[in-house]
């Protein structure tokens, strides 16, 4: 326990650190790229914020792999016991706007599995974190995950393609639709309990997803892809199928009418 300890405090740390660089850029006309094959906009804050990051963190473990959005993938990765699973910006479009949304997401995954979780939002300075087995907190108090029992009128944050009757196997479902542009906030929304379910039905890119999946674990809410199956992490190709994340009554509800066929 000490061990993910350490790992949550020097992820914690390095957070915040770099919450201070991006800062930097906000709202300042950071120069900005379209990145190939429609994959978004990446700033100079995101680059800047990846090499403070690699810099600090493998700086700290150097025996931990990494794998970053921002940082060209390696195979090198899948030899090593820990990895860091980073997303240096998440939510690059809320920033380039100047809208407050966007998040550092930070993990160590082991396993398959995250072992220490941080996920930041400068804007704010909510500090959401866990680490396996020592619960989730907001800003260092305890949060849990919404206990609803019933899917009908549940908070769901979710995109619109979402709700396309194609992805249910009846009706799409009664329920109040929010949105927040990043995926990580999304996730720790719902692990604070503000919102009682949140749902990506797309491949989902592992840095988008890891930290918040720990968090909401911690938080006691239920979390896997779209077909209801645990989420693994640190694949060869860093995705997974979706993600459904509640607390147990609306997380198995979702899965009940969710529509498998990809």
């Amino acid at each position: 326990m000490q061990d993910v300890e350490a790992d949550l405090a020097l992820l914690t740390d390095a957070a915040r650190a770099a919450g201070e660089v991006a800062m930097r850029f906000f709202r300042r006309d950071p120069q900005t790229w379209e990145k190939p094959d429609d994959a978004g906009p990446v700033t100079e804050a995101d680059l800047a914020v990846d090499a403070l990051l690699r810099d600090r963190l493998t700086g700290a473990r150097p025996g931990y792999g990494w794998l970053s959005e921002e940082t060209p993938d390696s195979a090198a990765r899948l030899d090593q016991d820990r990895v860091f699973i980073i997303d240096p910006i998440d939510g690059t479009r809320a920033f380039v706007k100047g809208d407050s949304a966007w998040a550092h997401s930070l993990a160590i995954a082991e396993g398959g599995q995250i072992r220490a979780a941080a996920v930041l939002l400068p804007v704010g300075g909510a500090l959401y974190a866990a680490g396996r087995g020592l619960g989730a907190t907001l800003n260092g108090a305890p949060i849990r995950c919404s206990a609803r029992g019933a899917l009908p009128g549940a908070t769901v944050l979710a995109a619109r393609p979402s709700y396309d009757p194609g992805n249910w196997i009846g009706t799409v479902p009664e329920v109040s639709r929010q949105y927040r542009p990043s995926l990580a906030y999304r996730l720790s929304l719902v692990a604070e309990g503000r919102f009682d379910a949140m749902l990506t039905l797309r491949d989902s890119w592992e840095w988008d997803i890891a930290a918040g999946a720990l968090i909401l674990t911690e938080a006691g809410a239920h979390v896997s892809d779209r077909t209801g199956a645990p989420l693994r992490f640190n694949n060869p190709h860093p995705q997974v199928p979706g993600v459904v994340a509640a607390g147990p009554a609306v997380h198995d509800a979702l899965l009940a009418e969710l529509s498998h066929a990809r």
